[in-house]
């Protein structure tokens, strides 16, 4: 049986792996970044515009209990492997999450992410200039 995969809880290992693939679902965003040799690795993340403390603890509990059963066999070698819950994430139920991990996982090894948006700049104000931030 393989190793499970560790945990990444330093935040510039998750800046890191925003610059990796990105595979998006309705519900959620996996992004996969080579590590450089330190095995299979996970993270997830979700923000306060998912829903309360609950929901997100919820939602990052059934995360957890995906990559755990996922990543030891459809996992990248030496990758972080990271999961932004999205909005529609907590309603969706866990057999159409797993397939969706796995058809996410399968996208990343075969090396086709999705197109990255460009940033958001924020409202402008003539003359090309940013508007002043009204706090």
């Amino acid at each position: 049986m393989p190793a499970p995969p560790s945990t990444i809880r330093k935040r510039a290992d998750f800046l890191a792996a925003n610059r990796g693939l990105r595979v998006a679902r309705p519900g959620f965003v996996l992004l996969a970044h080579p590590n450089g040799g330190r095995g299979k690795r996970f993270g997830i993340t979700v923000t306060k515009k998912v829903g309360n403390a609950v929901v997100r603890n919820r939602m990052k509990r059934r995360f957890r209990e995906l990559l755990r059963a996922a990543l030891p066999e459809r996992g990248l070698a030496d990758h972080d492997h990271v999961l932004i819950g999205r909005d529609g994430g907590i309603e969706r139920d866990f057999t159409a999450l797993s397939a969706e991990l796995d058809e996410a996982l399968a996208r990343a090894a075969a090396g086709k992410g999705d197109r990255r948006r460009p940033p958001h700049r924020g409202p402008r104000r003539k003359g090309g200039r940013p508007a002043k931030a009204l706090a």
